[in-house]
């Protein structure tokens, strides 16, 4: 293996291969913050060099795990002692901006916020947003099919990807790289890339369909005294708010209570209520976009389904509420903790919690867990902190997953599977449907050097 490494660094230089010390100074990922471990860390530039790069491994057999911005919470991009680690940190470019179009061509390792401002000043939107935007990559967000805030309207990363430059194992470079918003041609071989996490093919670049910049943000944060409230506001706007709606986000009292405690945001609403909603409208005009998001406000007043609301006066304020959504550090200061990622029919979703909570409460007492999430994609997350002595992680997964099964829900909403939800793979995909995925893996990476003992049990 020592000629593979050595190879590498033919390809791509030395500055840009850190052996197995020199990865040790980076931390493994954002949720672990433990040194890396690996073989070596090499960080190509090109399409040409993770090509090359993947061939030299490939004839070696050995394993790679692509790492964009680390953010990944199913531990996908955590790498052993005996992986080579492909970072996609060097190739960050924004090739090129079609105005007219409405495309925008992008490399792997370009940060989404990144990518967000530089078309902002455009005046052009690429709406997939999520917490992590500051650190997150568009190959990572294609990697594992992103979801975040504005689902509701715009769809996931697969909706918002029109063409991929994709590297197999092999080292063969799959350039697919259209712009069209129509293409019939054969099979849409990039939908098997996106969502498969590093595990078929490594993602260089890709074409990115794009928006103009909304002319109106209208946001509020609502409570609620009832989840069937919760529900009937959701239809009520995205009937009377028409296709203006982008966001829509929930808030059990336990997440909103604690990140609005001592230290942490300020509650914009009394901390009492049992349900919250932050939500947000777009349109092309601010007059009459702000007259009827108002007016919709007052009329779901007056059918009982709020109980207060809040609007911010400042962008400021609007950041400050959305933070409340998206800052959950004051939750993570209780370690060891969780995080969950499940999709189940809106209809289901208080019950469901119920069932979790019951659970916890009957296998762990003590434990503490916070709810959160889109609800209108059917997405839901859920911190559990054990509080107690000893390696619970088993214990917690049982109770979060196992009552998914009678309503038919999905262990991984938008975070994938990893290594972290391999085991429970078969509570949401048939027989048949892993032994297909099988199969695409066998015939794209037939040694198994990509990403290996991920996604796919054993």
């Amino acid at each position: 293996m020592t000629d593979t490494i050595s190879n590498l660094g033919e390809i791509v230089g030395s500055k840009r291969l850190l052996d197995s010390a020199a990865t040790a100074g980076r931390v493994t990922s954002f949720w672990n913050p433990a040194p890396m471990q690996a073989r070596a860390l090499v960080m190509p530039g090109s399409a040409d060099e993770v090509s090359r790069v993947l061939r030299s491994c490939h004839d070696a057999g050995q394993a790679v795990v692509t790492q964009g911005g680390l953010t990944n919470c199913v531990c996908a991009v955590e790498p052993t002692r005996e992986d080579v680690v492909l970072s996609t940190e060097k190739m960050t470019e924004i090739v090129e901006i079609d105005r007219v179009g409405g495309t925008a061509v992008v490399e792997a390792g370009a940060v989404l916020q990144t990518l967000q401002e530089t078309l902002a000043a455009e005046g052009l939107y690429f709406p997939l947003d999520l917490g992590a935007r500051g650190s997150c990559t568009i190959g990572g967000n294609i990697a594992t099919n992103a979801g975040g805030m504005n689902v509701l309207r715009y769809g996931m990363m697969r909706n918002l990807v029109l063409g991929l430059e994709t590297v197999l194992a092999d080292g063969t470079v799959v350039s697919s790289l259209n712009r069209m918003l129509k293409n019939n041609a054969g099979y849409d071989t990039k939908q098997l890339f996106i969502g498969s996490e590093g595990s078929l093919g490594i993602v260089t670049r890709a074409v990115l369909r794009l928006f103009p910049q909304p002319a109106s943000r209208q946001n509020a944060f609502v409570a609620f005294d009832s989840f069937d409230h919760v529900v009937r506001m959701l239809s009520f706007v995205q009937k009377e708010l028409a296709g203006t709606l982008s966001a829509f986000e929930v808030m059990w009292n336990d997440y909103y209570h604690e990140v609005t405690g001592d230290g942490w945001h300020r509650p914009p609403l009394s901390r009492d209520y049992p349900f919250y909603v932050v939500f947000q409208a777009e349109g092309s005009d601010p007059v009459a976009d702000e007259a009827r998001f108002e007016r919709v406000l007052e009329e779901a007043f007056e059918q009982g389904m709020i109980v207060d609301a809040a609007l911010p006066k400042s962008e400021s304020e609007v950041r400050d509420m959305w933070n409340i959504r998206e800052d959950f550090e004051a939750v993570l200061e209780m370690q060891p903790n969780y995080l969950f990622d499940v999709s189940l029919p809106i209809r289901d979703m208080e019950t469901y919690v119920e069932d979790v909570y019951s659970l916890l409460e009957k296998r762990l007492p003590g434990a503490r867990a916070f709810t959160l999430g889109h609800i209108a994609d059917g997405n839901l997350h859920l911190f559990v902190a054990p509080c107690t002595d000893g390696d619970h992680h088993d214990v917690i997964n049982e109770c979060v997953y196992d009552p998914l099964r009678p309503y038919g829900g999905s262990v991984s909403a938008e975070h994938g599977i990893g290594m972290d939800k391999i085991q429970w793979l078969p509570h949401s995909r048939s027989a048949a449907d892993i032994e297909l995925m099988r199969t695409l893996k066998r015939s794209l990476d037939p040694k198994g050097i990509l990403n290996p003992d991920r996604v796919l049990p054993a």
